[in-house]
């Protein structure tokens, strides 16, 4: 005659510490996915002040031009290339412009804001002129391939 042994009051055998170690890395692994994949805060935007908006004309951009050139990746890069400089009396630390791209029927098709001058680049003094270089790598196909519209969208003073 075979006894079998009575179950105990619903006591279960406890999970090994190797579970709990894999649950705990699948948790981590889950908050750093969620962390990584939220959209970044939006920066706000400079704004072209009424001060800097009546100091506009004393920024002079000059030697302006555009060339295509293909990247090591067959890629095609657009580069507006020229100067600034701050015929003004006052130290500029950040000018950045909109760059406007027109289709052939002189529809925007692209704008996009970038600096031209910048605190790392030392800003901009009185009488100073500087170069800048923009370079771009996604432009629209319906783009019309003319030299975009160089608008000052704002200016921060030091």
């Amino acid at each position: 005659m075979v006894v079998k042994p009575i179950a105990s009051g619903g006591q279960t055998k406890a999970p090994p510490v190797v579970l709990y170690v894999i649950g705990a890395l699948v948790l981590l692994g889950a908050g750093v996915l969620a962390y990584l994949g939220r959209p970044a805060a939006p920066v706000p935007e400079m704004q072209l002040t009424p001060e800097a908006r009546g100091y506009v004309q004393n920024l002079k951009l000059a030697d302006v031009d555009m060339k295509a050139t293909e990247s090591y990746y067959n890629q095609v890069v657009v580069e507006i290339t020229g100067n600034i400089t701050n015929a003004g009396d006052r130290n500029v630390e950040v000018v950045e412009i909109y760059c406007v791209f027109a289709d052939s029927y002189n529809q925007l098709v692209l704008r996009q804001r970038v600096p031209i001058v910048s605190k790392k680049m030392g800003g901009l003094k009185p009488g100073e002129t500087k170069s800048f270089r923009l370079p771009f790598d996604e432009l629209p196909e319906s783009w019309n391939h003319a030299l975009p519209r160089l608008v000052i969208a704002g200016i921060k003073f030091s």
